[in-house]
């Protein structure tokens, strides 16, 4: 069985980190993604999701160091949820991505020409489970390994930032 989440998609705003009572770093953000598709009379829409991600430990400290509102980022991670009562006693649920691995794709200070982001350069990414660094991931920055007549075509992303759904 698996259960793999990967995002790309925009910040929906600058991630809020707080730190729990055991001294644990835990950060939340939202990312949107977006869908367009021709409706029954012919006119293309706009799908726009937004998906509520957690980051731990070290992880967490890095996203407030490296992610702002609207910076294009890619998200692996587990899909979770969960239940509570809130204060007046109300049942609450949520559905998050707990991420175990995140960069930003794009830098949108850099212009047209400028410099843009290598694994290589990527600092190492920590896992909740251990706590402990994880060798960056190729999957992040080139694609699967296969004969090209056998790969789908891919979208090109358009990172020009006028279409962010917020």
């Amino acid at each position: 069985m698996v259960n793999k989440v990967t995002l790309i998609g925009r910040l929906g705003s600058d991630p809020e980190i707080r730190t729990l009572e055991s001294g644990v770093a835990v950060g939340r953000f939202s990312v949107a993604t977006s869908e367009n598709y021709k409706d029954r009379s012919g006119e293309w829409q706009e799908q726009t999701e937004w998906h509520d991600v957690v980051v731990w430990r070290q992880a967490a400290e890095r996203a407030q160091r490296s992610l702002h509102k609207g910076v294009m980022v890619y998200v692996e991670g587990k899909l979770t949820h969960r239940k509570w009562q809130d204060k007046e006693g109300n049942n609450r649920k949520t559905t998050e991505v707990v991420a175990n691995y995140f960069r930003v794709l794009v830098n949108p200070n850099a212009g047209e020409g400028g410099p843009r982001p290598s694994l290589a350069d990527a600092p190492p990414v920590y896992t909740p489970e251990n706590n402990a660094p994880a060798a960056p991931q190729a999957t992040a920055a080139t694609p699967a390994q296969t004969p090209a007549s056998q790969a789908p075509a891919a979208p090109a992303i358009d990172d020009d930032g006028e279409d962010l759904p917020f």
